[in-house]
Formats: C-alpha cells, structure tokens, sequence
C-alpha cells in the first residue's frame, strides 16, 4: 500500500479522502480549528477510511468527557468493521485500531506503548508519534513522552513528513524534564521550521514561565499572536499562558482583561478551558485581587460535571470550582464521585485512588492524614498535564501545609517546586501566610 503525505499506510482508494485525510492531520499539528470539518470530509468521501475513524475515536477520548465514551466505542467498531471489509486493512491501519481498542478501555498508557512497539521500525511517523505523546501528556508519562521523543529524534530528519511538528514534541517533552535550554532550541528550531507549530510556541512559552523570564515570555507570545490565535481551543490556553506572566508582573487588570477576551472568550465546558479558567482565577484571589463575579460563569458547568471522573485531573478543576463557589453539597458529591472511581478499573481508577481522592479530601477541606501533603505533591506527575497545569495543586498543597502549621511538608514542597521553577509571587504569599499564623500561634 501506498504512504500518504504523512508516511502511514492506508487502505483508501479515494483520492478525495486522503487529501482530506492530509488535511486532517495537518490541522492536529497545528492545533487548527478546522480539524474536525476535515476529518468529517475525509469520512464522507470514504466511509470506510480506517486512520480517520480511528482519529475519530481517539479525538472523542481525549476530550475526557463521559458521553463521549460512546461515540468513541462506535468509531472503534467502525473501524473494525472497515478493516474486516478491506481483508484487514494495512499493519498502519491496525495498529491504530488496536491502540483505540486499549484506550477506549482507559488504558492509554497501552495504547501509547502499542503504538511504540507496531511503529518501532518507524518512530518518526508522524500521526501514531502524536497519538501517543498526546495519550503519555494526558496521564502524566513524561518518561515514556521523553523516551518515545529520543527514539523519534534517532530517524529524524529535516526533510521528513511533519520534521517541524516532530521537533516540536521534542522540544515539550525535554522541558517537561526541565532541560530549559535544549527545550527552547529545539523549540526555536521548530517554529523556524513550522510557523504553524503551536506545540512548539508553547514549548518555549513553558520555559520562560519556569525560568521566570517574563519580559521574555511575553515578548515571543506576543510575536506569535499572528500564529497561536487562530488555533482553535488551544489560543485559550496560550494566552493562559501569557496572563501568567503578566501575573507575575503584578499586572493584574491586564490579567483580568486577558480573562474576559482571551483565556475565558466563551463558556465552554470543554475540561482544558475549565482548567485555563479556574487555576487563573485562583492564583488571582490567592494574591488578592477581586475576581467579581467569574466564579459564577463557571458555576453550571462545575455542577453539571461534579459526577463525571472521567479524568481525575480535570475532577479536580471542578471541584476547585465547586469549593470556590462555596456549594459545599456538590463539592462533596464530586469527592465521592471520585471515590466510586476509586474502586473501578483501569488507569484513571487507579490515578483516583492513589492521588485523586487524597488530594481531592484536601482541596475539599475535609482534612487528611498529617504528614501526607508532601508525597501528594510528589505524585502529581501523574495526574497529568504539564508542569505547568499542576502547579496549581502545588500551590494548593503549600497553602494546606501552610494552614496546617506543616513546616516539613511545605519546605519539601517548595523545594520540589523550586527544581522546576523560579520563585515568584504565588509562592511567597503562600510564605507569608506561613509567617503570619505562625506569629499568631506564637503569640
């Protein structure tokens, strides 16, 4: 069987498919909203097009909803379905079936490792590469994103399909490691290669925020404004990324601005705009400043979502919401939502009984074992996210460390902390509340 554009094997005979197709996984590179429109064009063209009903499936997965469970397992019977009609299809195109099969069954972690292993000839293919960095991103395997990257980077070459958008992960998954200056070349080399690569822009974006280099940072977000707002659903989180930095400035009506414009435009519950939103909106308050009325925006799809424990990570954003807006009765829902998941199967049950659940009695103020705020902290990695994203429950736990009068758990939490990132201002007025309780118990 012929390679597309993108060297994958595919069994489909119509041009007008594979073109779309191309389409299609060009604008998952670059994050570009048309992504779906030409996923949908490729299948209407060739119903039976196996790579797009698995692209389908893992697209349904990964936006970590509950009623998307289902459309997910129909796109991996579609697909079966198509491969027994083409005589099973090509190796590509099975192992792509096959990685959904073990991924609809919340276990990305072998799906990311089947796609290693059926593409081990072939690291540098660019859309099973991506499938498994984005599945190893959701569940916090920076090792395995890492480890899949150095064996992509041995059959890399500048001339090859997506060379730029492989780089790119490259660059990510370095820093998720905190080497801060091989990250940013490779990331710089990235863009220069692909001006469309926002996995790229915000691989450097990463490493000026845990450089603490905010003029920095600004400075190359604001350059590549052009490129990263006509992303889809990612320019939210991007510019989530610039509002940091002007936090760290103490530029808070920018902040604010950046909010209402940029970060929170429209109230989607898509989990990744939830998290944008009310980890800003926490650090916010955390520093004093008046948030008004945004925790209310957020208030439907926090309560609407309290029982959906999908992906422990986004749970926790909801219930940071609940607690915020002060609906204890649903806050304790989610905690016990959280708790049935516990005793399921699979790797998300498993992530909610080892680190979820804990961390959620904690955000939740219903207390924990003393002593224990620390090894939360130090398995965080595996709610998923970036560094980055989790910062937020570092903080959370320093302030609990704080309030509890914990002085060993919340100097090993800012030491852990300290190793990634710089000091800045979250962190010091967690510092001060520690001081000042302390004095007051002192006196």
């Amino acid at each position: 069987m012929p390679l597309d554009a993108f060297d994958l094997s595919t069994s489909s005979a119509s041009p007008d498919a594979t073109a779309a197709f191309e389409e299609a996984v060009r604008g998952l590179a670059a994050h570009r909203p048309s992504t779906g429109l030409a996923l949908g064009r490729a299948l209407a063209a060739d119903p039976d097009h196996v790579p797009a009903l698995a692209l389908k499936g893992f697209a349904n997965l990964i936006l970590a909803r509950d009623e998307l469970a289902a459309p997910a397992r129909e796109a991996l019977a579609e697909a079966r379905r198509a491969l027994a009609a083409k005589e099973g299809g090509t190796a590509d195109e099975q192992a792509l079936v096959e990685a959904l099969a073990y991924a609809a069954e919340d276990r990305f972690a072998d799906a990311a490792a089947w796609l290693d292993l059926r593409f081990a000839d072939r690291p540098a293919t660019f859309l099973p590469f991506k499938i498994a960095h984005a599945l190893r991103f959701m569940i916090g395997d920076a090792a395995g994103m890492l480890a899949a990257s150095q064996r992509m980077m041995t059959a890399w070459s500048p001339g090859r399909a997506a060379a730029g958008f492989l780089l790119g992960c490259h660059a990510f998954a370095i820093e998720e490691h905190g080497a801060y200056a091989a990250a940013e070349a490779y990331g710089r080399q990235a863009v220069a290669m692909e001006p469309e690569d926002a996995w790229a822009l915000h691989a450097v974006a990463h490493v000026h925020e845990m450089r603490g280099e905010t003029a920095a940072g600004i400075a190359w977000l604001e350059a590549s404004r052009g490129s990263w707002s006509r992303c889809n659903n990612f320019s939210f989180h991007m510019a989530w990324h610039l509002a940091l930095l002007h936090l760290e400035r103490g530029d808070h009506e920018r902040v604010l601005r950046l909010y209402d414009h940029e970060v929170r435009p429209a109230p989607t519950d898509d989990f990744r705009d939830m998290a944008n939103a009310v980890s800003l909106l926490w650090r916010l308050e955390r520093l004093g400043v008046d948030v008004g009325g945004r925790w209310a925006e957020l208030a439907e799809i926090a309560r609407r979502r309290r029982d959906d424990t999908t992906l422990v990570f986004a749970s926790l954003h909801t219930l940071i919401a609940l607690v915020a807006l002060g609906d204890r009765p649903a806050a304790a829902e989610l905690v016990m939502a959280l708790q049935v998941r516990a005793q399921g199967s699979g790797d998300q049950a498993r992530v909610a009984a080892d680190l979820g659940l804990p961390l959620a009695r904690v955000v939740a103020g219903m207390g924990g074992e003393r002593g224990s705020l620390d090894r939360l902290a130090a398995a965080l990695p595996r709610l998923g996210g970036s560094n980055a994203q989790r910062d937020l429950f570092v903080l959370a736990l320093a302030e609990a460390a704080s309030r509890r009068g914990d002085a060993p758990a919340l100097r090993a939490i800012r030491d852990a902390r300290r190793r990634l990132k710089a000091e800045d201002r979250l962190i010091a007025a967690v510092d001060g509340r520690a001081r000042s309780a302390a004095r007051r118990a002192f006196c």
